[in-house]
C-alpha cells in the first residue's frame, strides 16, 4: 500500500507556513470535511492568505489549529458534523488576534496541514489531513475485494502516439510512434515474468487513442501505477537525453517541459476526472486528496526512474520534472511520463532503433517500478509477501571495522536506503547491532 501522508508526533507543532501575515483579518467562509480509507481531510476556505499553525494534543485527543489574523463570522458560519476520525468541532475568536479550530478526535491521530493557493473556482485554503495511528497507509486506488489477498499489482504501460498521430519523426526515419511501442511491449514481457506483476498495455499496435481514453483504460484495469513512454524533439538536434515527467497543474518545471506538454496534449482536449456522481464540495476534497497523494508517490517513483535511466545513459534533466501532461491526469494512481530520448538527435535515434538498446531501456524501466513496489508493497499484493520474505531475510549483524558504506556496497544498496530503513539519525553504527537490509532496485 502506498505511504503517502508524511504525519507529525503527537505534542509537536507542523511546519510553519510561509504565507505572509495580512494586514486585515482573514476570513474563514467555510469549513469542510472528508473520510476516505481510513484518513479524513478538513479544508478551511479562506478569503486571502495567511500564516497559520497546527499542534495536537491528548487526554482528550485534540487536533489545533490557529489562523493567524483570521476570523470566524459569527453567525453565518455552520461548522460541519465530525465524521471519520473527527468526533466534532469547535472554533473560536481569540483575544490574541486568531480564529481557532479545535478538532475533538475519537482516538489518537497523527496530523498534516498545508496551504493550497487559489485555483479554479476556489480560493486559498489551509488542508488538515489526519491518519489514525497505526492504520494501514493510504489506499489511492480502490481494489475490489475479491481481488485483495494475494492479487497481482497491475502496471499500464502507455505507449504514446499512435495511427494517425505519428507523434515525432526522426531524420533517419525512425517514428515516435513505432519506437515507443515496441519499447513499450519489452517492458510488458520483462512485467509479466516478474512474480506478483502484470502488465497492460494501452495499445498493442499502431491504432490511434485519445488521451482521455488511455486514462479510462488504466482505470478500467485497476491500475496500480501507470507509465506513459515517447520520444522528445527539439529543434536543437544537438540535444539528447531521457527525461522524467509528473504532473504539475501550477505551472511546468521549465519553458521546454511546458512546450513539450503542449505539444503532446495537441493529441487530445480532454483531461480531468468524472466525478459526476459526487456533489461539488465533496468531489473538490476527494479529488484534492487523492491527487495530493498520487503526485507524491508519481514522485518518488520519478525518482526511481531517473537513477535507473542514468545507468544506461544520458539524462537530460537529473530530477524529475514536471509540466501538465493530461495523460497523467488519474486522481488516484500514481503516473509518470518517460521521454526515452531524443529523436531528433542522431545519436538517440540511433539507439532508439537498435534492439539491445530498447531491451536496456525496459530492463531500467523495469527496475524502478520493481524498487518502487518492493519499497511501498501495497497490503494485500503478493509483492507485499514477497517483499515481506526478502526483507527477513536480509539481515546484517554488525562486526568490528565495519563501516555503513562498506556493508552498503556489499549488498548493492545505498547508504541512505539503509539508514531509512533502520532509522538511523546518522553513520554511526555499533558493533553486535543488526541492520535491516532494504531490497535492492532491480534486483
Amino acid at each position: 500500500m502506498f505511504r503517502y501522508l508524511s504525519t507529525i508526533g503527537l505534542g509537536t507543532l507542523a511546519l510553519l507556513l510561509q504565507a505572509p501575515v495580512l494586514a486585515q483579518d482573514v476570513r474563514i467562509n467555510d469549513v469542510r470535511i472528508a473520510h476516505t480509507d481510513n484518513r479524513t481531510r478538513i479544508v478551511l476556505d479562506l478569503s486571502s492568505s495567511a500564516e497559520h499553525k497546527l499542534f495536537t494534543l491528548s487526554n482528550p485527543n485534540r487536533v489545533v489549529v490557529d489562523l493567524a489574523g483570521g476570523e470566524f463570522v459569527s453567525g453565518s458560519l455552520k461548522l460541519p458534523k465530525g465524521t471519520g476520525l473527527v468526533a466534532g468541532m469547535r472554533s473560536a475568536n481569540r483575544d490574541d488576534g486568531k480564529a481557532r479550530l479545535v478538532l475533538d478526535l475519537d482516538a489518537a491521530a497523527q496530523a498534516k496541514s498545508f496551504l493550497i493557493p487559489p485555483s479554479g473556482s476556489f480560493g486559498y485554503r489551509v488542508v488538515v489531513d489526519l491518519e489514525s495511528t497505526g492504520a494501514a497507509p493510504l489506499v489511492v486506488k480502490k481494489v475490489p475485494a475479491e481481488q485483495q489477498g494475494n492479487r497481482d499489482l497491475i502496471v499500464v504501460i502507455d505507449p504514446g502516439h499512435g495511427g494517425k498521430d505519428p507523434g515525432a519523426n526522426g531524420k533517419g526515419g525512425l517514428r515516435e510512434k513505432d519506437a515507443v511501442l515496441q519499447i513499450s511491449k519489452r517492458l510488458a514481457r520483462i512485467i509479466n515474468d516478474e512474480p506478483g506483476m502484470r502488465a497492460v498495455l494501452t495499445r498493442n499496435n499502431d491504432s490511434f487513442l485519445h488521451l482521455r481514453q488511455r486514462i479510462k483504460r488504466a482505470e478500467n484495469a485497476q491500475a496500480d501505477m501507470f507509465v506513459s513512454i515517447h520520444a522528445d524533439s527539439f529543434t536543437d538536434r544537438r540535444v539528447r537525453g531521457a527525461s522524467v515527467y509528473v504532473l504539475s497543474e501550477k505551472g511546468a518545471t521549465d519553458e521546454a517541459a511546458d512546450l513539450l506538454a503542449k505539444r503532446e496534449n495537441e493529441s487530445d482536449l480532454i483531461g480531468g476526472v468524472d466525478i459526476t456522481d459526487k456533489d461539488d464540495v465533496l468531489a473538490s476534497v476527494l479529488v484534492d486528496l487523492s491527487q495530493n497523494a498520487s503526485l507524491e508517490a508519481s514522485l518518488e517513483v520519478g525518482d526511481l526512474f531517473v537513477a535507473e535511466l542514468s545507468r544506461i545513459g544520458k539524462v537530460r534533466r537529473p530530477t524529475v520534472q514536471k509540466a501538465g501532461f493530461l495523460v497523467l491526469k488519474s486522481p488516484d494512481i500514481p503516473s509518470v511520463l518517460i521521454e526515452t530520448a531524443f529523436i531528433s538527435n542522431r545519436h538517440d535515434e540511433s539507439n532508439l532503433k537498435s534492439v539491445q538498446y530498447q531491451q536496456r531501456l525496459a530492463q531500467s524501466m523495469h527496475n524502478a517500478i520493481r524498487g518502487y513496489f518492493y519499497q511501498n508493497p501495497p497490503y494485500g499484493t503478493q509483492v507485499a509477501r514477497l517483499s515481506a520474505t526478502e526483507q527477513a531475510s536480509r539481515r546484517h549483524v554488525i562486526r568490528s571495522g565495519e563501516t555503513l558504506g562498506g556493508i552498503a556496497q556489499a549488498y548493492k544498496v545505498s547508504i541512505s536506503r539503509i539508514r531509512a530503513a533502520n532509522r538511523l539519525s546518522s553513520t554511526s553504527i555499533k558493533i553486535g547491532k543488526v541492520l535491516t537490509i532494504p531490497s535492492a532496485i532491480g534486483s
